[in-house]
C-alpha cells in the first residue's frame, strides 16, 4: 500500500503550488491530491492542464497574487524557475509560510516506496513513460512523476497503490541530489544547462553525487555507448559499493544490444542478458529510443521484474507527448511534434525520422531554446539542422533567461547555411506557418521541434494546409 501524505520536508497537507501547470509541478500536485491533500496553485496562464487539476479538486488560480496564497496555506511549493520577486513567494515570507523546493516535495512523495530516478542529459520523459507503462502493463500500479504527458493532459503523473515509484530526475538545477533511489538509470552525460554548470567537470561531480544517493545495495543502469556516461562509470565504478549494470551496443556492456532492426515507425530490438538472446518490439521510430527501451528493461530487471514479461510489456508504450508525436497528417503531409532542443537530441530525432521516411522530405520549424544553450551550442544546432531538407528558425524562446547581447538565432541560422542547410529565418510565429506549409507537398513530414510554445504551431500548419 502507498503511503499518504508526507511530512518529511514539510506539512503537506494545503500545499499552494507557484507555477502549478508546469510538467513537474502539475505531475507532484496531481499525486498529493489524489492522496488527499487540499491543493491549490498559480500559473501564468490558462491550459488543459490546469483544467485537469481543477476535475481533481485543485483550486487553480491564472496569474501570479498575493491574494491568491491562502492564509491557511502549509507550505508553498516553487521550481528553479520561480523569481525571487514572485508576489505569492513573497506573501509566504510575510506570513511565515514554509517554502519547499518541487525537488524536495517529490523526494517526500518517494518515502517509504521503491523509487526508480531517470537521469541524464536528454531521453529522461521517454524512458521514465517508458518504465511507467510498461509496470503499470504488468499489473504493479506504480506510481510516477514525469516530465511530459503520455496522452491526455494530467497523464504525466499517477498516484499507484504498488510499491515502485518512477520518477524522472532533473539534473539542470541539481535538484536530482535530493532523492535516493533504489535504482538510478544515466542515459548520458553531456554538458549543458550552461547557466548552472560551467564546465563538463562540475557536470561529473553533479552525476557522482546522484550515484551517491542511491540506496545500500541499490543498482546504478548507466549506458556503455556514450563517451560521458562511460567516463562516469570509470569514476563512480571504483569508488562504491553498487551494483553498476551497464547496456548498448558496446562489446563489454552487460546488458548488450545484439541488433537494432527499424521497421517504420517501430523498431525490432535484440538483446544478449545473461547469455540469453532477448527480442522485443518497441513502438517508436529510431535507435535512441531503442537505448531508452533497454535501459528501461534493465531497471526493471534490477527490481527483480522476470525480462521476458517487462520486454512483452515494453511494447505497450507507443510514446509520450511532444517525443515524435504524430500530430496529424493534410494533404499527404505528416506533421510532428519533437521536443528536441539539445544538438544531439535533434540529430537523434532527425535521424529517427530519416530511417523511417525513405525518400519523403523532412522541413523542421525549430525553435531555439534558452540564449544560454544557444550561446554554447548554437554552432552545434545549426549542424543538425542540416539533416532536413529545408528548415525555418524562430527567435530564441527565452524560458526564464532574460536575453544576452548578441546572442539571437541568427548564430543557428549562419552554422547550418556554412554546414550546406537550407534555412531561412522567421520573423514572427504566422510568417513560420506561412513559409512551411507553403514549402510542404504530399509525401513531406513537418517537424515542430523545440522544448518552448511551437508545440502550438503543428495544428496551425495543418489547418493552412487545409484551407
Amino acid at each position: 500500500m502507498a503511503p499518504g501524505l508526507p511530512n518529511s520536508v514539510a506539512d503537506m497537507d494545503r500545499p499552494h503550488f507557484i507555477g502549478i501547470g508546469g510538467a513537474g509541478m502539475s505531475g507532484i500536485a496531481k499525486i498529493l491530491a489524489q492522496r488527499g491533500a487540499r491543493v491549490a496553485g498559480s500559473d501564468a496562464r490558462e491550459s488543459a492542464t490546469a483544467q485537469a487539476l481543477r476535475e481533481l479538486g485543485v483550486s487553480v488560480h491564472i496569474g501570479h497574487d498575493a491574494a491568491h496564497l491562502a492564509s491557511d496555506a502549509t507550505c508553498v511549493v516553487v521550481s528553479s524557475a520561480i523569481r525571487e520577486d514572485n508576489a505569492e513567494l513573497a506573501r509566504a515570507t510575510e506570513l511565515g509560510i514554509p517554502v519547499v523546493h518541487r525537488s524536495d516535495a517529490l523526494a517526500s512523495l518517494m518515502d517509504g516506496l521503491r523509487p526508480i530516478a531517470v537521469a541524464g542529459t536528454h531521453g529522461k520523459t521517454t524512458t521514465t513513460s517508458m518504465l511507467a507503462v510498461s509496470l503499470k502493463s504488468l499489473g504493479l500500479n506504480p506510481s510516477y512523476a514525469i516530465g511530459g504527458d503520455l496522452d491526455v493532459p494530467g497523464s504525466n503523473a499517477d498516484h499507484g497503490e504498488g510499491e515502485i515509484f518512477v520518477a524522472e530526475a532533473d539534473e539542470s538545477d541539481r535538484s536530482f541530489h535530493k532523492y535516493a533511489p533504489e535504482v538510478a538509470i544515466i542515459l548520458n552525460v553531456e554538458l549543458d544547462h550552461h547557466a548552472n554548470y560551467a564546465s563538463m567537470d562540475e557536470i561529473y561531480e553533479s552525476f557522482e553525487t546522484f550515484t551517491g544517493k542511491i540506496t545500500p545495495g541499490g543498482t546504478l543502469v548507466i549506458a556503455a555507448d556514450q563517451a560521458g556516461a562511460a567516463e562516469l562509470t570509470r569514476r563512480v565504478r571504483d569508488t562504491t559499493s553498487l551494483k553498476v549494470v551497464t547496456y548498448g551496443e558496446s562489446e563489454g556492456a552487460d546488458i548488450r544490444i545484439h541488433k537494432i532492426t527499424p521497421r517504420g515507425l517501430t523498431s525490432e530490438v535484440t538483446v544478449l542478458l545473461d547469455g540469453k538472446l532477448l527480442t522485443f518490439t518497441v513502438s517508436v521510430p529510431g535507435r535512441h529510443y531503442a537505448q531508452n527501451a533497454v535501459a528501461a528493461l534493465a531497471a526493471g530487471v534490477a527490481m527483480g521484474i522476470p525480462a521476458r514479461n517487462l520486454a512483452s510489456a515494453l511494447k505497450s508504450y507507443t510514446g509520450v507527448k511532444r517525443r515524435l508525436q504524430l500530430k496529424g497528417e493534410e494533404s499527404g503531409v505528416q506533421v510532428i511534434d519533437s521536443y528536441a532542443h539539445h544538438p544531439t537530441e535533434m540529430t537523434a530525432d532527425l535521424e529517427a525520422m530519416r530511417s523511417a521516411a525513405g525518400d519523403a522530405r523532412i522541413l523542421v520549424l525549430f525553435q531555439p531554446h534558452l540564449f544560454s544553450r544557444t550561446q554554447e551550442l548554437g554552432k552545434e544546432m545549426g549542424q543538425a539542422l542540416a539533416l532536413a531538407d529545408s528548415s525555418v528558425v524562430l527567435d530564441i524562446y527565452p524560458a526564464r533567461e532574460d536575453p544576452i547581447p548578441g546572442i539571437t538565432s541568427a548564430l543557428i541560422i549562419d552554422a547550418a547555411r556554412e554546414a550546406g542547410a537550407d534555412v531561412q529565418a522567421a520573423d514572427d510565429k504566422d510568417a513560420a506557418v506561412a513559409a512551411v506549409a507553403g514549402m510542404a507537398k504530399p509525401g513531406d513530414l513537418v517537424l515542430t521541434m523545440g522544448a518552448g510554445d511551437v508545440t502550438e504551431l503543428g495544428p496551425r500548419i495543418l489547418d493552412q494546409l487545409r484551407g
